[in-house]
């Protein structure tokens, strides 16, 4: 949608235009806005979290743009300028941004392809997951569009890096990393 200016006068499906989808005749016949805020006072408490030493990651399964904009509502992502694929969006190369990079938003695609890309090495293996180390070692993480079974994934890769973990969730999609 980005570039519909350049194919709205299309009037004939073109296969080489991405996305492209008729934008003549149209008639607006109504606009809906939705809004779902964060609890109150749950930004008070990532700041006492974060006091207190503990780090909070989010983990939703809501698309990773709304993500990222309710995590810095609650200070989860304090700096959302320096966030990993905001700055590789800027410009940077990949080992630019991971040096520079405060926070982290992970599509649960994405998770779940470096996991699938790993499915032939031994559990053993210090190599398996290393991925996901990497990321949770970020000091502000996002974990977006993901399942139950992802989030069960990134609280044992958290744990086998040595945190102590509590998982809160308001839904059966949270009760596997819960358990």
């Amino acid at each position: 949608m980005k570039n519909w200016k350049n194919w709205s006068a299309v009037k004939e499906r073109d296969p080489s235009i991405k996305g492209w989808f008729p934008m003549y005749n149209l008639t607006l016949v109504g606009l809906v806005s939705l809004n779902d805020p964060p609890r109150v006072g749950v930004d008070l408490a990532v700041e006492k979290c974060r006091h207190a030493g503990i780090k909070v990651i989010m983990v939703t399964g809501d698309q990773p743009p709304t993500a990222a904009a309710i995590a810095h509502k609650v200070n989860i992502i304090t700096k959302p300028e320096l966030e990993y694929f905001t700055l590789i969006e800027q410009g940077l190369s990949p080992e630019d941004a991971w040096e520079k990079a405060h926070a982290i938003v992970i599509h649960g695609d994405l998770l779940a392809e470096k996991h699938a890309n790993e499915d032939n090495i031994d559990d053993r293996d210090p190599e398996k997951g290393r991925f996901l180390t990497e990321w949770i070692s970020k000091p502000e993480v996002v974990f977006a569009r993901t399942t139950p079974s992802q989030k069960l994934l990134i609280v044992n890769a958290c744990q086998r890096a040595g945190y102590v973990v509590a998982v809160t969730g308001d839904g059966v999609n949270d009760s596997p990393a819960i358990k």
